[in-house]
């Protein structure tokens, strides 16, 4: 016997509301799979931590001295990774900031981490100071970078 008042939707919702096999094993299903996913994803977590050229380290310069005056000046720059260790064979730069210098100077570290930049800061009419920025090009062997800001070198008209 036909029913009118029941159609095809009507048949399933009470046929899905009285079938509890249907949702029987899916929690446990998804408990399982979400504790093998997380087991998978700290496994290879653990993994990726252990490679060390993923990790790069940052360098600093430290300019000696760190005020100077307009004129010829040789300045030490010591270059030192986050432990305070030396670095040898990075380039330092030098370059025009708000004092000027005629083009770019630079040098080499030597094997304690110094290097020696000749430099001619000259400072604009009416400019009681200016700074030079200094810029550290890491060595090729290592894990070195350079990207944050460096310490500047403060001139100051006598």
């Amino acid at each position: 016997m036909f029913d009118s008042k029941r159609d095809g939707r009507t048949a399933n919702k009470r046929s899905f509301r009285t079938d509890r096999r249907a949702i029987e094993g899916l929690p446990v299903r998804l408990v399982i799979a979400l504790v093998v996913g997380v087991a998978s994803l700290s496994v290879m977590m653990g993994m990726i931590g252990d490679i060390d050229g993923l990790a790069a380290t940052e360098v600093d310069a430290r300019p000696q001295p760190e005020v100077t005056t307009p004129g010829d000046q040789s300045i030490d720059v010591e270059v030192l990774d986050p432990d305070g260790a030396s670095v040898a064979d990075a380039t330092v730069i030098v370059r025009s900031g708000s004092a000027q210098i005629d083009g770019v100077a630079t040098a080499k570290t030597d094997s304690e981490g110094v290097a020696t930049v000749d430099v001619d800061p000259e400072l604009g009419a009416n400019q009681p100071d200016g700074t030079l920025t200094i810029e550290v090009k890491p060595p090729a062997e290592g894990d070195y970078v350079d990207e944050r800001e460096n310490t500047e070198v403060l001139v100051v008209a006598e």
